[in-house]
Order: C-alpha cells, then structure tokens, then sequence
C-alpha cells in the first residue's frame, strides 16, 4: 500500500513539470510576445554553420514564411542537412532581424528524419522550373512555389463552400460513378470490374449497365432541384480527351450549382459574377505572400494582380454571342479558325475579345441552338435560333464558366432528343444476353426499350418540374486565372493526363 501511495505522489510530480508548448511555424512566426518551452517541427530548409552561432530556417507547411533557428554550434550533427525533419525545443525570443518578429532560440534539436542531399532532387537556394519539379509528384509539395499553391488551393475551397453556405445552398455529394454522359461528347472513362476479362462473357456488367466516371454532376443537381431550391457539388470530374495540352487535364475539380424557380439568366450570371469575386477577396486576404510569390516569381509579365483588382472593382461585361462574332470578324487580328455564326468560339476568340472588353471577365450569352447540349433552354427566338446559355470568359484563361437557363417543358426536350438522335439514349437500358457476341459494339452489347415508366431524366419533367438554372466552374482554371500560371498542370497536386499517371 505504501509502494502504491509513492508511486502516484511520483506520477503527480512528473505530470506537474513543465512541457514544451507545440507550436506551429505559422503561430510561433505571429506570436506577439516570447515564450519559454516551446517546440516546433517541421523540415531543415536551410543551414548555416558559424563558428559561435548556428542558424537553421525551419517550415512546416503552415506558412510560406520559414521560422530562423538559432543554436549553439554544439547542437549540430552530420544528419542535420537541407531536406531533413527536425524537432526544435527551446525559447521563443523576439528577433534582431526586422523581416522577421520572432525566433527560437534552440536548446535541444532532434533530427527526427534525415535527408540525403546529394539525391534528394530539391536543391537548397535553388529556384528550380515548374516543369522540373512535376517529374517529381512525390516530392514537389517541399518546393516553397507547391507549397503555395497548396495553401491557396485549400483556402480557395473552403472560400467557395462558405459562399454556397451563406447563401442558403445545400451541398449534395454527386456521384463519381455514374451511367450517364452528362456533356454528351462521349470523351467518357469506362469503369469494370478487374477481374472482368476472366469472367464468362455471359455474365453481366457488374452494375448491370455501362458505368463511367463522371464528367459532370449537372443531371444529378437536376434531380436535386426537385426538392431543393439551391444545391451544389464541389469535386472530381474525368475526361478521356487525348490531349497534352496545357488547358487540358483527365482529372480535374468542378464546382456546379443549381438554382430552382428560375426564368431569368441573369440570376445565373449574378451567382457567377459573386462567386468568383467573393473566393478571389477571401484568397487574396488570407493567403496574401502565397498569391505574391506567384504574381512576383511565376508569372510575373502577366500582371494578374492589377487584372484581379480591376475585376473586383468593376461589374463584369455582358455581350451576345452574335455581338461576339461581329466582333471578332472586325478585329485586324488573324485568327487561325476563321470566326462564323454557328462556329464555337475558340480559345484564341475567346481571349480576344476579353481585350476588345478592356481585360475584364466577359459574359457571352444566348448561344446558337445546335452548338450547345440538349439540356439548354430554347429562346424561340426565330430564324438565328439560340438557347439561353452563358460562358464566362476570363483575361489569360478563356472559358472559366458554363452554364444555362435548362429545357424544363417536356416537349420541347422530346423534341430535342428525337432530332439529335438521343431519344433511346435517355430511355432505361437493360440487359440483353441474347446478344453478347461482341462485347465492344454497344448496339450488341445493350437493347433500349421503349415507352418504360424508368426513362428518369424525362421524368423529372412530369412531376412538379420548374423552370431553373445552374453552371460549372473548372476549379484548376480559377486557379490559372487568379495567379496567372500558364499550365493547369501546376496547379493540381498529381495531373492526370494523356500518357501521364504517376504515383
């Protein structure tokens, strides 16, 4: 009994001792007075060794700033390199150095992971290409320009979700594995099962349909806007497009929204108009040196930051499609695709006309009725017939945003399908294994059957359907926008592109 009674008077008196204070690099940096037992953890980015002093500059992720260290000589070791991880206890003191408030005066340092240098691809003080650092997607969040673009990437999302939340939106998880092709461009990944091509051809597809990655969440926001007047989707989307290109990626984010009882496509572009400018206000306060590093460093010819200011200050500028192309045919510049009524608008019109306008986000409305998806509003406008669509079109970028005004009335929709030939697609498929003799032709592999009360797309017009709207934003390209970065490669943490999946 009296073993038992020192032994919890000694846990007492070990638990009263002091212990270091976990500090993060961000905290310890904006601390306004100093403090004794303290810790940090975080990567070595720089060591200098003097002979009374030794200095090391730390960075945990939280900041683009990194904390100075300052140690005896003594606490040095040969792990204690560029790259490798370390826990720091000690005092934080205020700094002699005026760029920086705080640092900490070490009296103990661990190297909790070394680095070797001399493989270690990141060089110290060395401001290595973009280009140069994709070859490495498992180490180029270490490099201070990945870093930043981390950091702005989750700052940017959460600024997107609260302005959904506070304006009375509600957020759905849309599938990623869906059976339907949402843009009707056919650029769809196919999903099976992995041991597929070992099982019997008689058996069926593991969903019992063709399943796909989704390259949109639109048609199942649709569903949602029976029953929720807002509603929006922020993730994943995949294109199988065959392209290199530095606009182009396999996988990439979309943020889609919806709106119900709406007739009217200003009310789509007013969201649009206020989401970019709210995400890019709140990007811009609370990420400041992260977005400076690229204005400064990374693209610094494209004077994004003056471009950001004059887009905030002013109301975007709305033209018709057909102002565009009277436009762009009285424009002196040669275009390499010659610009027509009734043509899509190209990346070089596009960009072009964002300077017609004074390098502010340009609204292009009222598209040509056989240039858009099934899915867009009619005008009924006469013999230039067009639906009620919207891009936005953005200075260095092009196409940010798409959206409409969607075809609520029944047969106007019918009609739509049967003339694009897609009044099948939208029936319910189901098996037929009287024909499965070659399983790549889908005319063989699948029957559609006719007048069944499944076809759910049409359905949501029979029942309390109402007029209403939505659009898309590529996250990657808002990325590309508001700090100027040529590749939309740099700024997703592993691309997924053509020939291109590493890690």
């Amino acid at each position: 009994m009296l073993r038992a009674r020192c032994g919890w008077q000694a846990l007492r008196c070990c638990s009263s001792l002091p212990r270091a204070v976990r500090l993060r690099v961000r905290e310890a940096l904006g601390a306004r007075e100093p403090a004794d037992e303290v810790k940090v953890q975080g990567w070595v980015r720089s060591v200098r060794a003097q002979k009374e002093v030794l200095f090391l500059h730390i960075n945990d992720g939280s900041s683009l700033e990194n904390l100075q260290v300052v140690a005896d000589p003594s606490l040095e070791n040969r792990d204690l390199t560029f790259g490798s991880a370390v826990e720091v206890e000690g005092k934080l003191v205020k700094s002699p150095h005026r760029m920086q408030n705080m640092e900490l005066k070490a009296e103990t340092i661990r190297v909790v992971g070394p680095c070797d240098t001399w493989l270690f691809p990141l060089k110290m003080k060395e401001r290595h290409p973009l280009e140069y650092v994709r070859q490495f997607p498992h180490l180029r969040c270490r490099n201070n320009t990945l870093g930043s673009l981390l950091r702005i990437r989750s700052e940017a999302t959460a600024a997107i979700h609260s302005f959904f939340q506070d304006n009375g939106y509600v957020h759905i998880h849309t599938p990623i594995i869906t059976s339907n092709d949402c843009e009707g461009a056919g650029e769809l990944f196919q999903i099976e099962a992995s041991n597929e091509a070992r099982e019997s051809a008689e058996k069926t597809h593991f969903f019992n349909v063709p399943a796909f990655l989704t390259v949109s969440g639109q048609l199942h926001l649709e569903v949602m806007t029976g029953a929720f007047t807002h509603v929006f989707t922020f993730g994943p989307t995949f294109r199988a497009e065959n392209s290199q290109s530095r606009r182009h990626l396999a996988e990439f984010y979309m943020v889609e929204a919806e709106l119900s009882f709406t007739e009217n496509l200003q009310d789509i572009m007013q969201v649009i108009e206020d989401l970019v400018k709210t995400a890019t206000s709140t990007v811009l306060s609370k990420c400041p040196r992260d977005v400076e590093l690229f204005h400064k460093y990374v693209a610094p010819a494209q004077k994004t930051k003056d471009r950001l200011e004059q887009m905030l200050k002013n109301k975007f500028v709305t033209i018709s499609y057909n102002e565009a192309v009277e436009i762009l045919k009285q424009a002196s510049q040669t275009f390499t695709f010659k610009p027509e009524w009734g043509c899509d608008l190209q990346t070089e019109h596009e960009k072009y006309l964002v300077k017609h306008c004074g390098e502010v986000p340009v609204f292009v409305i009222n598209y040509p009725y056989d240039l858009k998806p099934f899915y867009m509003r009619d005008n009924e406008d006469g013999p230039q017939r067009t639906v009620a669509a919207v891009d936005l079109l953005v200075p260095g970028i092009g196409e940010l945003c798409g959206g409409s005004l969607r075809e609520e009335r029944l047969p106007f929709l019918e009609s739509r399908l049967q003339r694009l030939g897609l009044a099948d697609t939208y029936q319910c498929r189901v098996w037929c294994p009287k024909k499965v003799q070659d399983r790549n032709n889908p005319d063989c592999f699948w029957t559609a059957v006719q007048n069944l009360p499944e076809n759910r797309y049409l359905d949501l017009r029979k029942f309390g359907s109402v007029p209403h709207g939505g659009f898309g934003m590529g996250f990657e390209r808002y990325l590309q926008y508001i700090l100027g970065v040529d590749n939309i490669k740099d700024v997703i943490p592993f691309p997924r592109f053509s020939h291109s999946c590493l890690l």
